[in-house]
């Protein structure tokens, strides 16, 4: 015999609900069933992947609708300055760093390194319209931007032609770095009108060089390399 939960009237078996108060019946070994069933889903759902031509398209709307929206503020609104220039400059970057990527990724990474150079160039060129000439742009700016758009082009030519492994790699990087960092003082230097000597940057010449000679000793013995590699697991 059994009673109800909620008033404690006595039930007769073939009862589903009590006659006082319409609780439900149940019976305690079906509950024990219901329990036992996995209140969620026993299959894995797949969500489709984002198609890179989609994430470019809406990148790019993204990218010329901020430019857009900031030159007319630009024109319209705040017109004190050319400040606009800075925020199309910043998403132009962005989009030719975006398109090979995303949007034609059978660009050849030499073009690509190319414009994303060519891409900086302007944004620097942008700024000028905000500052009292070009002077510094023409003297220091565009020759540093071109001649890291060199030095990374002379980079992945480097990793395209020859087997690239750490060492070699990490050899192409300290070797353009010491190239880099002396150009840069000696530019400045010449735009400033000041001695074409070496400061900060000969201690990062003196540093390179002496890697530089390690990894070239490493490279050219084989019993080092071969140790190099078993030890560091490159």
């Amino acid at each position: 015999m059994s009673y109800c939960v909620n008033c404690g009237v006595e039930l007769e078996p073939s009862l589903t609900s009590c006659p006082l108060c319409n609780t439900p019946v149940i019976n305690p070994n079906e509950l024990q069933k219901l329990r036992a069933v996995s209140p969620y889903p026993t299959q894995k759902g797949n969500v489709d992947v984002v198609k890179r031509k989609d994430f470019g398209i809406v990148t790019s709307i993204v990218l010329s609708a901020t430019s857009l929206s900031c030159l007319l503020l630009n024109l319209f609104v705040f017109s004190g300055s050319l400040w606009s220039l800075f925020i199309i400059g910043a998403c132009l970057v962005l989009f030719v760093l975006v398109f090979p990527a995303v949007i034609y990724t059978k660009l050849p990474i030499y073009i690509s390194l190319l414009f994303d150079g060519v891409a900086v160039g302007i944004y620097l060129y942008l700024i000028t319209f905000n500052t009292a000439g070009n002077k510094w742009f023409l003297g220091l700016a565009l020759p540093i931007v071109a001649l890291a758009t060199i030095l990374v082009e002379i980079f992945a030519l480097l990793l395209r032609s020859f087997p690239a492994t750490f060492l070699t790699t990490s050899l192409y990087f300290f070797a353009e770095v010491a190239v880099l960092c002396p150009a840069i003082e000696l530019l400045i230097r010449h735009y400033a009108g000041s001695r074409l000597l070496l400061s900060w940057s000969a201690i990062v010449l003196t540093v390179c060089s002496v890697i530089l000679v390690l990894l070239v000793t490493i490279l050219s013995t084989r019993r080092l390399r071969d140790a190099v590699r078993r030890r560091l697991h490159f």
